[in-house]
């Protein structure tokens, strides 16, 4: 018996469910909002006055576009889906013109030196998000907040409140198409985005195969992903205080070689939870991130490869920082400490890449917690057994990894 389809977990809104409507009256979604991907540079370069894509240093990413549109064209996105991924496309597209002629404006940029960033990584759901948050709040380092790195290079002339309401427009509006969005993850203006986001106008990493279980002839390419994603902290950092950058993906267990020849230097905070809460909630996760743009979610797909996926980067990980072929510049944070003691487990974790936790920070995390309680936006309820697992099994397979790190088993 397969698992309980999304159309009958969630319903979606009003307009959403007349958006998608009208696509039949227009001959069809793909009528109604066209994508080729000739048509989206030729809106980018005439809208932004660039023309020079310049090298921003990640390959050929004109033929990933093609190949990435081809693939999303053909898909069987609804209306709404549709216009969402034809404004990020086009928003990267604005993005990669502007920065390359803010290069050009400003040959330093290219120069700017990101010095020994401290990564967050874990199972999502393992606690990365506040976590995230929590660290962003220490006084010596830089987050990516999302009017930053989605526009790190706005059209001349742009006021702060302009790119402020084009930014939430686009973060905000994925809870608008599904309510329940913002009890799994919230998307803001002002909170720092995870490095997904950031490397989306390279087109070529996670965020799209996140969003299409079949891409076609694309894939991905971390290192391309991962010179873009330098080249957008480079144009940000431009003329700010030295700070030491703050970043997060949960994907980032799965390429941490790639991580490590990108930016050789890095600290790891790696997170830890119970795998019986995480695989289940990953899977949540990126079903309703589907969920905005389809009504075809192969939820049954889904689990095992999200089992196989992390279940594989969790043993695999910490049987390489036991052998030594990782650097040793690894902090722990389980998600039953940061639950108990969030200034206590945020200080072990920085013990373990040798940064302290300074007062001002410890203050900061008692006031920020006080304002936002947790579940502010509802809860995100779930078993194992609904999104795909028996969570004895699941315990099982990984207890190696679970007895490595002192993993407790959560109710």
């Amino acid at each position: 018996m397969g698992l309980t389809p999304m159309e009958q977990r969630y319903t979606r809104p009003d307009w959403v469910r007349r958006l998608n409507a009208m696509g039949p009256a227009a001959g069809g979604a793909e009528r109604m909002v066209p994508l080729v991907a000739g048509h989206l540079v030729d809106h980018a370069r005439a809208s932004t006055g660039v023309d020079d894509p310049g090298d921003l240093g990640d390959g050929d990413w004109e033929g990933r576009l093609r190949a990435l549109v081809e693939a999303v064209d053909a898909s069987d996105l609804h209306v709404v889906g549709r216009m969402l991924t034809r404004e990020e496309l086009l928003r990267s597209l604005r993005t990669r013109l502007l920065m390359a002629d803010a290069r050009r404006r400003d040959p330093g940029i290219a120069e700017e030196v990101i010095e020994a960033p401290i990564v967050v990584t874990g199972p999502a759901r393992s606690g990365t998000t506040i976590l995230f948050e929590l660290l962003g709040l220490d006084p010596g380092v830089r987050t990516p907040i999302a009017t930053d790195v989605l526009h790190p290079a706005p059209p001349p002339g742009t006021t702060p409140e302009e790119v402020t309401a084009m930014t939430e427009a686009e973060q905000e509006l994925w809870a608008d198409v599904q309510p329940e969005f913002a009890s799994i993850h919230e998307l803001r203006s002002d909170l720092p985005v995870e490095c997904i986001t950031i490397g989306v106008p390279s087109f070529a990493g996670s965020h799209w195969p996140m969003l299409l279980a079949d891409l076609g002839s694309w894939v991905p390419d971390v290192a391309a992903d991962l010179a873009f994603h330098r080249a957008v902290l480079q144009t940000v950092q431009r003329g700010r205080e030295p700070r030491r950058w703050l970043l997060k993906t949960p994907g980032y267990l799965t390429m941490l070689d790639d991580l490590f020849a990108a930016y050789p230097d890095v600290c790891i905070i790696q997170t830890h939870r119970d795998p019986a809460k995480t695989m289940p909630s990953t899977v949540s996760t990126v079903a309703m991130i589907q969920w905005l743009r389809t009504d075809h979610v192969e939820l049954d797909a889904i689990a095992p490869l999200i089992g196989a996926v992390f279940g594989d980067a969790l043993t695999t990980v910490g049987r390489r920082r036991l052998d030594g072929s990782l650097p040793d510049r690894f902090g722990d944070l389980r998600f039953t400490d940061l639950m108990a003691s969030p200034a206590d487990a945020i200080a072990g974790a920085y013990a373990g890449i040798g940064r302290e936790m300074v007062p001002a920070h410890r203050d900061a995390v008692a006031a920020y917690l006080r304002d936002k309680p947790r579940g502010k936006h509802g809860a995100h309820r779930y078993t194992a057994e609904d999104w795909g697992f028996d969570a004895d099994a699941l315990r099982a397979e990984l207890g190696e990894y679970m007895a490595r790190f002192e993993v407790a088993v959560e109710d």
